[in-house]
């Protein structure tokens, strides 16, 4: 098993004055900058958005350049999706849950409170019509978005102190961006949103109470469990983890149809084996954490859960409410989850209950 250091994952991340994106396409070879919201080579979507560059210059044989530019070494890592809208790139990895601020209903396509798994979110974007809803809500941006790796389900959190009841949720400061931030705010947290990188800081300084990014591999590397002990199950914020590959709109127009299908197959590739690539590194850090790093699993108490489910609810409600599209993205995205649970129950949950 491969050692990962907050060290070594965090090495990229200091600007380095990189000239901005060259022409897409230049005597017939496609030159694109990806630029990515996470350190450089971080174990999960920064590995990801690497494989998708150097999977891309292949399959593409010569015709197709990607050039990837880690948090910071271009842009900041919440300036992902100015910076692919307004050309400075022509492609993006990222995760919706940062654009709460571009569109409130966008975080839905990473991933949703008490929502869709992993392989029921793909099912929804792939053949419950999440794709063209996704494309619509970006379109008045100059972007076209793409599944483009997955974390898997996320864990819920390191926390400080521990949560023995709702009351001890009131007050606490938690890095927790996307739909579940609002949910916490609701169960009387303060949700703040932070880069990768900035979070152990945060909990160093005290300046947070809590955080939570993804899962036991990439939190792991990210050295959460040098600052905090206390790690909480599950994730209900996020039972998902779409990465997003985010592509100007331009630039993608301008790309021939054999380029369109190696970005495409590329990017659908990916997110299938960094899900499965989730689930096992997740599984070995898991233990990792609880047997060498003196880490302790810790449950959400039952009312701090039935009040998050609750909350959730009436965050989707007041999404629909926002604009026409954020209706027809939540009606979307409910019935799916009520077309998928009843399978889900008897195939899935009712086998790992079995199992156990």
């Amino acid at each position: 098993m491969k050692k990962v250091t907050r060290r070594a994952v965090l090495g990229g991340s200091v600007a380095s004055g990189a000239a901005l994106a060259s022409p897409a396409i230049a005597a017939g070879l496609a030159e694109w900058t990806m630029v990515t919201s996470w350190p450089r080579n971080l174990p999960g979507p920064g590995m990801t958005a690497q494989r998708i560059a150097d999977q891309i210059e292949l399959a593409a044989d010569g015709r197709m350049r990607v050039k990837l530019m880690a948090a910071g070494e271009l842009v900041p890592a919440l300036q992902v999706f100015d910076a692919v809208s307004g050309g400075t790139a022509e492609m993006g990895h990222t995760a919706s849950l940062f654009w709460a601020g571009k569109a409130p209903v966008a975080p839905i396509f990473t991933a949703a409170p008490f929502g869709l798994t992993p392989l029921e979110h793909i099912s929804w974007i792939d053949h419950g019509g999440g794709q063209d809803l996704w494309d619509r809500l970006y379109a008045p941006f100059g972007l076209k978005p793409f599944m483009a790796g997955n974390s898997g389900f996320q864990m819920g959190g390191w926390y400080r102190g521990e949560i023995n009841g709702l009351d001890d949720m009131k007050g606490l400061k938690i890095r927790m961006p996307g739909l579940g931030g609002e949910v916490v705010r609701r169960l009387g947290a303060t949700p703040v949103s932070l880069p990768p990188s900035g979070i152990v800081p945060a909990l160093q300084a005290g300046t947070i109470d809590a955080a939570e990014f993804l899962g036991p591999w990439s939190d792991t590397a990210l050295g959460f469990w040098q600052v905090v002990k206390n790690y909480y199950w599950p994730g209900f914020h996020e039972p998902n983890g779409t990465s997003e590959g985010l592509i100007n709109l331009d630039a993608w127009t301008a790309l021939p149809g054999s380029l369109k299908a190696v970005v495409s197959q590329v990017l659908a590739a990916e997110n299938i084996r960094g899900l499965g690539e989730a689930e096992w590194q997740n599984a070995v850090y898991l233990e990792v954490l609880t047997q060498e790093k003196g880490v302790i699993l810790r449950a959400y108490p039952q009312d701090v859960l039935s009040a998050a489910r609750a909350a959730a609810d009436l965050v989707f409600d007041d999404l629909a409410g926002t604009s026409a599209i954020a209706a027809e993205i939540i009606y979307s995205y409910r019935t799916a989850r009520a077309r998928i649970q009843p399978w889900s129950r008897v195939s899935q949950a009712a086998l790992l209950a079995a199992r156990e």
